[in-house]
């Protein structure tokens, strides 16, 4: 997994005040296995991007550095 993902995801997670194990339920896995994700040790799938992009309120685009816009706006 690209480096930046990864630092948008814990970032993301740190600025939220979110432990890894929070956001791991949200995601239906274990802290252990949201770590993994979280250090690119095991896949984030399109559904991961979904939830984390609900949760944090930013775009998919933004946590896959495809874009440095957060959110959209309306």
């Amino acid at each position: 997994m690209e480096n930046k993902i990864l630092y948008r995801i814990f970032c993301l997670r740190f600025d939220a005040g979110f432990t890894q194990e929070q956001v791991g339920k949200v995601l239906g896995m274990s802290r252990v296995m949201y770590n993994k994700l979280e250090n690119g040790n095991t896949c984030l799938h399109v559904y991961h991007v979904i939830a984390l992009s609900r949760l944090y309120g930013v775009t998919s685009d933004y946590i896959l550095g495809l874009s440095n816009i957060r959110s959209v706006t309306t």
